[in-house]
């Protein structure tokens, strides 16, 4: 009897184990089984300077969006990415991906009335690279030890209630 109760929560162990990682809420969105490292995660503020997200260290999650001025659905997007940068642990940068025009980037911003989230740039598209971008938008959802768990392709609403709960599970 003693073996067979045993049994029984072991396999209720596992199973949970299993199946402890929540599934994203959206098709568009891939979890990765296993982590994948980067070396070199760099990019440029809006001033030129180059942030090494390696040299970050902060415990909380990275959310890397890539866009562009004449993306529509980045436009869509925009706003519930700018909402999304208020919640606690989560540190995101939205990157984009022209040849850098201040003057642009900032009208796409003042149009979409985007407050909280400051303007980057990918010089020489060099993370398009890194991470084998094909369109945009694309999102690259990297945890706190800046290794890549998710990426998102295409436009997703960063506001809805399913995707904020399941970002909050991952964090």
């Amino acid at each position: 009897m003693k073996l067979i109760n045993y049994l029984i929560i072991f396999s209720i162990l596992v199973i949970n184990v299993a199946f402890s990682k929540e599934k994203p809420p959206f098709k568009n969105i891939l979890l990765l089984d296993k982590p994948k490292i980067y070396k070199q995660i760099i990019f440029q503020d809006r001033n030129g300077n180059k942030i090494d997200l390696n040299s970050i260290n902060t415990d909380e999650l990275y959310i890397l969006n890539f866009w562009a001025t004449w993306c529509a659905p980045c436009k869509d997007e925009m706003p519930s990415l700018d909402k999304l940068h208020a919640k606690d642990g989560i540190f995101i940068f939205p990157i984009n991906m022209e040849e850098k025009n201040l003057k642009n980037t900032d009208k796409f911003y003042k149009d979409l009335n985007i407050k909280n989230l400051n303007i980057y740039f990918d010089d020489g598209l060099k993370l398009v690279k890194v991470f084998a971008l094909r369109g945009v938008p694309t999102t690259i959802i990297l945890n706190k030890n800046k290794e890549m768990i998710a990426r998102i392709s295409g436009s997703i609403d960063f506001d809805d209630e399913k995707f904020v709960s399941w970002i909050d599970s991952i964090k």
